[in-house]
């Protein structure tokens, strides 16, 4: 079955752009123009990737992803922008966005970040689905102190509890542990985890890290510092397994 996407923008003419390119891309495509007909839509019928418009009546997209992710939701979401500010971009991504774009923009890549947020997608909902199997088995393990990742069923624990990742962060920080000690650019890093490298994408890498650093360190009973900054590089610490 094909990928469903629900595109949530108020303009029109770019809603309409939008969902004549997807549904020729294969995907199976609604849309709505205002933030409240996204959530409502998105709980009556989930989709498997959201298109969300930053400036929207109702809710805007920072309103709606933030809602999303209040409740678990772990949909990859993919943010437009009209604004050229680096603070508005920078807040969607730290409310949960995966990705973002801003207008203008060219159909190709819009359609290239499509496909790799659902690739990335369904190999999360392919090892959930495995992890669950009573045949499964734990596979190649990368420790990292108290930290353990689970590849194949693509899972992340510490001291037995599962912490809970979207699909770009667990990717993110499975990169960082196959390469402990190593110091990553953000460039290096757009190219290795997003597949792409583009200039002012930069702080995607920075909040999708400061959001991994919030889940893996937040501990007040083992208060670790698992990722270091390292000049303009990121890196993951060197722990005994």
């Amino acid at each position: 079955m094909p990928a469903t996407i629900l595109v949530a923008e108020d303009q029109v003419d770019i809603r309409d752009l939008l969902v004549l390119n997807l549904r020729g891309a294969g995907y199976e495509v609604s849309a709505v123009g205002d933030g409240l007909a996204a959530l409502r839509q998105q709980a009556a019928a989930p989709c498997d990737l959201l298109i969300l418009d930053l400036m929207m009546p109702g809710k805007d997209g920072l309103e709606v992803c933030k809602a999303l992710r209040a409740k678990g939701n772990a949909v990859p979401i993919l943010m437009l922008t009209a604004k050229s500010t680096e603070l508005d971009r920078v807040l969607g991504l730290e409310l949960g966005a995966d990705d973002y774009l801003t207008k203008p923009f060219s159909l190709a890549e819009l359609l290239a970040r499509v496909k790799a947020l659902l690739r990335r997608a369904d190999l999360l909902r392919a090892a959930q689905s495995a992890a669950n199997s009573p045949a499964s088995s734990p596979g190649q393990r990368l420790c990292n102190g108290e930290l353990e990742i689970l590849p194949v069923k693509r899972q992340v624990r510490r001291r037995g509890e599962i912490l809970e990742f979207t699909a770009l962060e667990f990717d993110l920080l499975l990169h960082f542990a196959a390469h402990p000690g190593h110091v990553f650019s953000r460039a290096q890093l757009l190219d290795a985890v997003w597949g792409y490298s583009h200039d002012g994408y930069e702080h995607t890498v920075t909040t999708h890290i400061n959001r991994l650093r919030a889940k893996v360190e937040n501990d007040p009973m083992h208060p670790e510092v698992i990722l270091t900054v390292r000049g303009a590089g990121y890196k993951m610490r060197e722990a005994p397994p």
